[in-house]
């Protein structure tokens, strides 16, 4: 596959042979049996890798059949608006909101328009940016949306979980705890101690169209789940 080949296309449920021992990519499965290629991405310290997925880059069929799996995890929460977090959450956000019946969402953003309020934002990084000193933002217009509802969270993947937190503390600093977090991607479990320090009851109520281990290298050049 050429790097721009990935995330394309929704394979049928077992058209592609899951061995452990991956080369390039790693094959995610949803709910139903489907599956997605997912391009590997190795870390710095050359010896673990983690699978990668960038959903603004996806195919509208991609985005739909995440933003559909999604929103059936998080329909049995019974969400009344959805929160999307900036930037590659939103695409995700706005499509699962879709497939919930929702005529709108509530985006999150980092780009502080001159009627945003600093007292309703605060600060956030994200795995992929974080040399970037940026702020997250509630626009206060928005306000009236999401506060006493039940809202589910959702961002694009959840990684190291300082995205998420950032998100559940800005939520929390409007007084509104979110009934759900989502994403389409549970990328391995290094999440879970920073949403567990945030509070013991958030790792319960993450729910992911699906989840990729932390591969490491083995000795043939292969990357290798856990066993």
């Amino acid at each position: 596959m050429q790097p721009h080949d990935f995330w394309q296309k929704v394979h049928p449920a077992g058209d592609i042979a899951v061995t452990n021992g991956f080369e390039r990519a790693f094959p995610a499965t949803l709910s139903d049996g489907r599956q997605l290629l997912l391009p590997i991405r190795p870390l710095s310290d050359g010896v673990h890798a983690l699978a990668s997925l960038i959903v603004n880059q996806a195919s509208f069929a991609v985005v739909d059949a995440l933003a559909e799996d999604l929103a059936a995890r998080l329909r049995p929460f019974s969400p009344e608006v959805v929160v999307g977090l900036p930037t590659l959450g939103l695409t995700l956000a706005a499509e699962v909101a879709r497939k919930l019946g929702h005529e709108r969402y509530v985006p999150l953003g980092t780009s502080r328009k001159f009627w945003y309020e600093d007292r309703l934002s605060i600060p956030m990084s994200s795995i992929t940016t974080p040399e970037q000193a940026k702020r997250l933002y509630v626009d206060p217009r928005m306000l009236p949306l999401i506060e006493g509802r039940r809202v589910a969270l959702i961002d694009d993947v959840i990684s190291s979980g300082t995205s998420i937190v950032a998100g559940l503390s800005l939520m929390d600093l409007l007084g509104v705890e979110p009934v759900v977090v989502g994403a389409a991607m549970l990328q391995s479990e290094r999440w879970r101690p920073a949403l567990q320090a945030f509070g013991p009851q958030w790792p319960g109520r993450v729910r992911g169209a699906f989840a990729t281990p932390l591969l490491e290298k083995g000795k043939d050049g292969r990357w290798y789940a856990p066993a």
